[in-house]
């Protein structure tokens, strides 16, 4: 059984145990993070040098990095259809898992903070705008590359969706502000019809 460490308000943790549910592997989560500790302990050092979440042990091997992680289970679990054969397509999805990590998620992060963790007399309201229209500008990308298709990688549900799909669900969760994004909102709708989405991404935002 793969044993994964992390808290579900955090949507790297979010992430994996999504795509668990959906490649239907067996698996048992740990609260770690935040108000749960764990994270600076030596046993989980030991796994993860980070301290951060998640992090999963799947039988002797352990591994970090939550798009690291998503890469791995669709692989070993292809049987799921979510690992394409054909190295083109899967970059195709690549691309967007690593988009979500370096220009999405840093985009909106302050916001998030801001809005979410921070006490509203203690918020940085120009650090929140600022983070509002960087996301903005990077989920008009987003938008406009979903217009003609119906998944990321344009041919079906796959690996880009584990990555961006959370991310996205916390924004147009959020208390803030938002410009209207037709294709993302039906992406995200049919995305949400999926037992397994249901089941991980309709958790308090936190």
């Amino acid at each position: 059984m793969i044993v994964l460490w992390g808290r579900l308000n955090s949507l790297n943790v979010r992430k994996v145990a999504w795509c668990l549910e959906e490649i239907g592997a067996p698996y048992r989560r740990i609260d770690a993070g935040l108000e749960h500790g764990v994270v600076t302990t030596p046993d989980y050092l030991a796994m993860n040098p980070n301290g951060l979440v998640p992090t999963i042990r799947d039988g002797d091997f352990t591994l970090w990095e939550s798009n690291a992680i998503l890469r791995y289970l669709c692989a070993k679990h292809s049987e799921a259809g979510f690992w394409p054969v054909d190295a083109a397509m899967r970059a195709l999805g690549d691309r967007w898992m690593d988009w979500q990590q370096t220009s999405l998620t840093p985009a909106g992060s302050a916001a998030f903070h801001g809005l979410v963790r921070t006490a509203p007399e203690k918020r940085d309201l120009d650090a929140i705008e600022a983070s509002r229209l960087a996301s903005e500008k990077r989920l008009a990308i987003l938008d406009a590359h979903l217009a003609d298709k119906e998944w990321l990688d344009g041919r079906a549900f796959g690996l880009a969706e584990f990555a961006a799909a959370p991310q996205i669900h916390r924004w147009f969760n959020m208390p803030i502000q938002r410009e209207e994004r037709p294709h993302i909102a039906r992406w995200l709708a049919a995305i949400m019809t999926r037992p397994a989405a249901a089941r991980t991404l309709t958790l308090p935002i936190t």
